[in-house]
């Protein structure tokens, strides 16, 4: 039986790597992995960050923030994923793609801006120490989270009917493993340099300017790291800054890749692989690289 004898006339097919099905098994052994690795990080951190009372602060407050976007983000496309490779399945209905692709949007936006916010947090903590009770004070921390979620929201819907209302004449075969922008662009049938210049600008102010204040945050980061005395704890300092920017890299990085060129000019495959850095891979790196390396939080396990 064909795809496109069991979806509805509004839904999609999901291709995936059905053209190389030796990637299935491969594909399905990571996200296994992934999203365990994610759910039962980003759980527990949650838990831990409410239950022990001297992790409530500044830090350990968008932490949690960021374990919740996380879950979320993997839990808006792996479980759809998984059941297409393990039952050969590789259709959605359309309402179900466009859940995806507002949620999958909207925390990814959210996220790009939680992550400056927790630059900003260091920034404070490292440079300014003697301004950091006063500066991250509660209210403008449950400020900037609610800002985050907002302005990721509002983004994602936007961009998402700026896409879903371009013409597609018919064409149900999204070359993806879930709905996503540039892949559902190119079901369409009309021009899409004007659509493609308008998320260009949303994607310049969700990605670049963030990445952009991290990397300067970080900057100012690294030149007061320089000043300790100790060459242990500039070892150190050094050692958690190194791992934050990894992470910090690999997600925008892979998001500038995909979202601040035109979606014709991104090989197929090469796009599939990249969606998987910022939506599989680095929800599962954040818990490690953010929280469960960090002293306070290992005592708080242990406790």
């Amino acid at each position: 039986m064909s795809w496109a004898n069991d979806i509805s006339p509004k839904g999609f097919i999901l291709l995936g790597f059905s053209d190389k099905p030796w990637l299935q098994m491969p594909l399905l052994v990571v996200l296994l992995i992934s999203y365990t690795f994610t759910i039962f990080g980003s759980v527990s951190i949650m838990i831990v960050c409410i239950l022990d009372p001297k992790l409530h602060t500044p830090m350990y407050f968008f932490l949690t923030n960021l374990s919740i976007l996380d879950l979320c983000y993997t839990i808006s496309t792996v479980p759809h994923m998984l059941a297409n490779i393990c039952h050969n399945k590789k259709t959605i209905s359309y309402g179900g793609c466009v859940a995806q692709l507002i949620i999958f949007l909207a925390l990814g936006a959210t996220e790009c801006l939680l992550l400056a916010v927790m630059s900003f947090d260091r920034f404070v903590a490292i440079c300014r120490p003697l301004h950091y009770i006063v500066i991250m004070n509660p209210w403008f921390c449950l400020r900037m989270a609610a800002f985050s979620w907002l302005t990721g929201f509002s983004n994602s819907v936007l961009q998402s009917s700026l896409t879903l209302n371009m013409p597609r004449c018919g064409h149900q075969e999204v070359g993806h493993f879930f709905c996503e922008v540039p892949a559902l662009l190119k079901l369409s049938c009309a021009d899409t340099k004007p659509i493609e210049a308008e998320l260009f600008f949303f994607s310049v102010l969700i990605l670049l300017i963030p990445g952009t204040l991290i990397l300067i945050s970080y900057g100012f980061i690294d030149q007061a790291v320089l000043k300790i005395k100790s060459s242990e704890g500039r070892r150190k300092a050094f050692r958690t800054c190194r791992s934050h920017m990894v992470v910090v890299s690999l997600f925008f990085g892979t998001g500038i890749y995909m979202y601040l060129q035109p979606p014709s000019s991104t090989s197929k495959d090469w796009g599939k692989m990249v969606s998987l850095f910022y939506g599989i891979i680095t929800p599962m790196l954040n818990p490690l690289i953010y929280s469960l390396r960090n002293k306070d939080m290992k005592k708080a396990f242990k406790r």
